[in-house]
């Protein structure tokens, strides 16, 4: 069975854990990059980060891990995640467990770069993502890039 890919846009997709046969969805789907926000060994089952990888650059994807764990999101991961996106050259599908932790990070880094945190919960919210708990913090973020 293949993970569904979410849009949150025409250039950002989130998923649920995805398989190695799923590689071939996304690049059959127009998908550049494929992003694993989730650690190794989360949940047991769970394909190994390398496993997907070597499937993405089999197919001439582009792979980025930039897993969140417990400790939550850092700066380093927004910066990982901008990095990626800016460099993308097409779609980008990030991953995790459900799709959320991706949704949320992709969030924080748009909300960093000054993008409206009503408008990045609304996105989500249309693709079935309710990220409100983190509408102040996202507002938070924005207001410290204001020039």
């Amino acid at each position: 069975m293949t993970a569904p890919f979410i849009a949150l846009n025409e250039n950002f997709l989130v998923s649920p854990q995805i398989s190695i046969d799923d590689v071939d969805a996304a690049r059959a789907d127009g998908v550049a990059v494929i992003v694993n926000n989730r650690p190794d060994n989360e949940a047991p089952g769970q394909p190994a980060g390398d496993a997907i990888k070597a499937a993405a650059e089999a197919a001439g994807l582009v792979y980025s891990a930039i897993p969140v764990g417990p400790a939550g999101i850092s700066h380093d991961h927004l910066d990982a995640l901008t990095a990626v996106i800016e460099a993308a050259d097409g779609p980008v599908l990030a991953y995790c467990k459900s799709g959320t932790r991706s949704v949320i990070v992709r969030a924080f880094a748009l909300a960093r770069a000054g993008h409206d945190a009503d408008a990045l919960v609304a996105e989500a919210m249309a693709a079935g993502y309710d990220i409100q708990g983190h509408r102040p913090a996202l507002a938070a973020l924005g207001a410290q890039s204001a020039p």
